[in-house]
């Protein structure tokens, strides 16, 4: 088992060499902008490497460019990073759609696709795309997970689901009904949306009057906090269920408001900034010091921020594990090479572990329950 940490001891400012240069495409605009925090804190850390002297004496330049979670946008800024600024590989890129509109290039091109952010089921096949791996558990892992709670604590349920109309969603509901089985006829109410939708209230009106009990939200954070906020004005009161992709307080409990956020529930699988029960954490009180160093003006709160500087980290064991031999083709074999990897901002007991027929590090997640103030952990870990 080996352990990563932070390293926020300073040394020499990075030295005159040629820089590894990483791209990535994330929504700074748009409707799925929140998603743009989670570059930021890549960003951010690469910096704090850099200003430690970077890996093995050589800087990182992190070029990344907005697509507003736009696939036509996403095609073109990513044959800028590759023809003309010739990355070394792309690293977090944001998004299902974004990412698969790009997959087939860069997997042709040999450039490495590294760490997508996204859980879509399609960025773990590297028969098809050796060049793709993946960061975030897979969706159909996360649905079937959710299934397993519902089964459990409301094995009863009339159920109500809404995913985005693409391969997220696609991918969320098949884990969904495979986890629910022989019971997946309690789904009441099912029903979809497009990115570029102005609401989701009609949904959420349809819903409530199938007479679901539970409500699983799979959408991204402006669409989930309207879910939360339409709710609570119409009265219905189900057990919301999140995913981990919408679950940050501050980009969606907060404007959905907190107090109609009590008692929703979602998977986790980084510790949160909230929780109290980390207070006194190594790895979040040097999360903490590199947040107030790195990134002053950012939002504590916003789990975003953990993604991107979990994200970071293990893109800097990749480099750091190739030394003098960096080239697309090791970064994958390292990204394909995980063995019960630890990093400080992962909770307890989830580790990270690939191998060349299956390149997805992060399977297991813990079911959290929102008080109204912040998440606190419920049950025992879930996955493989």
């Amino acid at each position: 088992m080996a352990v990563l940490t932070a390293g926020l001891a300073l040394a020499q400012p990075a030295v005159a060499a040629d820089p590894i240069i990483l791209g990535n495409t994330a929504p700074y605009s748009g409707p799925a902008s929140a998603y743009g925090t989670i570059a930021r804190a890549e960003e951010a850390y690469f910096k704090m490497l850099n200003d430690a002297g970077g890996i093995s004496g050589r800087p990182i330049e992190f070029l990344s460019l907005d697509d507003g979670y736009s696939p036509p946008k996403t095609v073109e800024q990513t044959r800028r990073l590759v023809e003309q600024d010739e990355v070394l590989a792309l690293f977090s890129a944001v998004g299902t759609a974004p990412n698969i509109a790009v997959q087939k290039y860069l997997n042709a091109k040999h450039v490495p696709q590294l760490l997508v952010s996204s859980g879509a089921s399609r960025w773990n096949d590297p028969r098809h795309f050796p060049w793709t791996t993946s960061f975030n558990p897979t969706y159909e892992t996360e649905g079937r997970v959710y299934a397993q709670y519902i089964l459990k604590t409301k094995p009863d349920a009339k159920i109500a689901v809404i995913t985005p109309n693409e391969d997220a969603g696609r991918d969320y509901l098949k884990g969904f009904k495979e986890g629910l089985g022989p019971h997946a006829d309690q789904i009441v109410g099912e029903a979809t949306y497009l990115t570029a939708d102005p609401t989701i209230d009609s949904q959420i009106i349809t819903f409530q009057q199938s007479g679901a009990d539970v409500f699983f939200a799979e959408a991204t954070p402006k669409f989930a906090a309207q879910a939360l906020r339409k709710a609570a004005d119409l009265g219905w009161k189900p057990l919301i269920i999140l995913p981990t992709v919408s679950n940050s307080v501050s980009a969606v409990l907060e404007p959905a408001g907190l107090a109609n956020a009590a008692g929703v529930v979602s998977g986790a699988y980084l510790k949160d900034p909230g929780d109290p029960r980390w207070a006194d954490d190594e790895g979040m009180r040097a999360w903490r010091a590199w947040m107030n160093q790195y990134q002053p003006g950012a939002n504590p709160g916003d789990i975003l921020n953990v993604s991107g500087y979990t994200a970071a980290q293990l893109m800097a064991l990749y480099l750091e594990r190739c030394k003098a031999e960096l080239t697309g083709a090791c970064l994958v074999k390292q990204a394909q090479s995980l063995h019960d990897e630890v990093l400080p901002m992962l909770l307890p007991g989830i580790r990270l572990n690939t191998n060349p027929d299956d390149v997805v590090p992060i399977r297991q997640l813990q079911m959290m329950r929102f008080d109204g103030k912040s998440w606190a952990l419920t049950g025992d870990v879930f996955g493989d």
